[in-house]
């Protein structure tokens, strides 16, 4: 015997599946997401040859009071950092100290260090001034880097 369902009986049902299909859709694409970060993660980093020399490149970051900037300055031999000097450019006495205590903190992070192995995040409880720090870095490598 064949069962029919209502309208109502059906509208039901559409409702409770859908909600279903949708959590397994969502919960398929998160996997994904997740698997490709872990994946991404596990890549070591590029170890490649750069030429000696002094660069200088400008990096950006956001802070609660907007946006920040810092110049960094780093000198290499043999891929190696033997120098760096932060250049501070805040907006406000707040930014001021940390872009602060993260010149003055970073040189003991960075010097006698291959370049490609750095990845200088929080300096003397300065967090944020980290952001731009890489990303002046990566232009800095991207300049040095040998054809």
């Amino acid at each position: 015997m064949t069962r029919m369902l209502t309208t109502s009986a059906r509208t039901r049902a559409a409702r409770i599946a859908a909600p279903i299909g949708a959590t397994a859709a969502l919960l398929s694409t998160l996997t994904a997401c997740s698997t490709a970060a872990t994946t991404e993660a596990a890549t070591p980093p590029v170890d490649a040859s750069y030429s000696d020399g002094t660069y200088e490149a400008s990096g950006a970051y956001q802070s609660p009071a907007g946006s920040e900037k810092i110049t960094v300055t780093v000198t290499l031999e043999n891929d190696t950092v033997t120098d760096v000097e932060v250049t501070l450019n805040p907006s406000n006495p707040t930014t001021a100290n940390y872009q602060g205590q993260f010149a003055d903190g970073v040189d003991a992070l960075v010097v006698g260090e291959d370049i490609d192995s750095l990845d200088v995040t929080v300096v003397a409880g300065s967090s944020l001034t980290g952001n731009g720090f890489r990303e002046a870095l990566t232009a800095i490598k991207a300049d040095a880097l040998e054809s």
